[in-house]
């Protein structure tokens, strides 16, 4: 089992009537990356300001490295962060900017420090250039390396990609995974880019209305949505009303197979089932379970697959999804095909 190095219990905090966080609390291991994932409002940069101290939690506690700091101002707490803007001095120097947090050390040592951070960030040779001189995706390694700098025991990074354009926002999160693990320092990261959380996170703490709603692994987040909220903010997927009918789920007039796995869960007589559109089998070569006759409505081309809007003949009027590579397209024809919603892929929410 790893070390816990940062521990949240019961965290509180409220703006006047508002509540900002209700009862937070995690677990992080040392050397982990954490992603806080979640719509804006939904508390997740309060509690990265109430880490770092820069706003006081109403109640809860905070423990880092074995020592509480939940009263510590934040030049005690050692940690490093990253902020949105990067928060850059535009009359600094990149060396300078770097070096801000190295007061106190001789000239010498924080000449080879500043060199090592800018060599480690790829930034070599831009000693002298100034912020407005960089690119975005510059800035934000600028503000990486001056993070590091003083050797923090814990990194923060509130929303570190956002002003960067897509191709390279992708780019630099792998960059920073790999330099986070080449550290090994523990991380906790804002996001509300479910993309940047599943690429970089070890886990992901999906958080609403001030709660985590679960608190797993990217692969479980997605494929076992703890909650219909985790279901609908990460990824897409399909929605069906049901009623339980023994080991099968009726939708309108059609009867679904259950997974034994789904069978019981919740004992829920009614609710939703929940599937994924690339869980969905379009023109099966052989029988599947759970096949149903659908119009094809619309399809979507997206580069690396295709999103394929259809409805049920039993179910008119509710449109469903499926996901597929471009190369299965050639082999739909007409506007009619055959659907299988497997059982293993259907989730039930009481």
């Amino acid at each position: 089992m790893a070390t816990v190095d940062l521990q949240l219990r019961d965290i509180h905090k409220g703006f006047g009537a508002f509540k900002a966080l209700d009862g937070v609390s995690l677990d992080i291991a040392a050397g982990e990356l954490v992603c806080l994932l979640g719509p804006s409002g939904c508390g997740k940069t309060t509690l990265l300001r109430c880490i770092a101290g820069l706003e006081r939690q109403d109640g809860g506690a905070i423990r880092f490295a074995g020592r509480d700091v939940s009263e510590l101002p934040p030049q005690a707490r050692d940690y490093g962060i990253l902020f949105q803007s990067y928060a850059l001095f535009p009359n600094l120097t990149v060396a300078q900017n770097v070096a801000y947090g190295l007061a106190g050390q001789g000239r010498d040592a924080i000449r080879a420090r500043v060199n090592e951070m800018l060599e480690l960030v790829g930034l070599t040779g831009s000693e002298q250039k100034y912020p407005a001189q960089l690119s975005g995706g510059q800035q934000q390694r600028v503000a990486l390396a001056r993070a590091l700098a003083p050797s923090p025991s814990l990194l923060l990074l509130d929303e570190p990609m956002s002003a960067l354009d897509a191709r390279v926002r992708e780019h630099l999160c792998g960059e920073l995974r790999a330099l986070q693990r080449q550290l090994g320092i523990t991380t906790l990261m804002v996001t509300h880019n479910q993309d940047e959380a599943m690429l970089m996170a070890d886990r992901i703490a999906v958080m609403n209305h001030g709660r985590v709603e679960q608190y797993a692994s990217p692969q479980d987040i997605y494929r076992a949505p703890a909650t219909p909220f985790v279901a609908e903010f990460v990824g897409q997927g399909n929605w069906l009303p049901f009623e339980r009918d023994g080991e099968h789920a009726r939708v309108g007039d059609l009867s679904l197979r259950l997974h034994s796995a789904q069978r019981g869960a919740g004992h829920a007589e009614r609710g939703r089932l929940f599937c994924r559109p690339e869980a969905v089998v379009i023109n099966p070569p052989v029988h599947e379970d759970n096949l149903f006759p659908a119009q094809m409505r619309e399809i979507t081309f997206l580069g690396n697959r295709c999103r394929l809007s259809f409805e049920l003949d039993a179910l008119p009027g509710h449109a469903l999804l499926a996901e597929l590579a471009p190369e299965s397209m050639p082999r739909l024809s007409g506007a009619e095909i055959w659907v299988a919603l497997p059982p293993r892929s259907l989730q039930v929410f009481a």
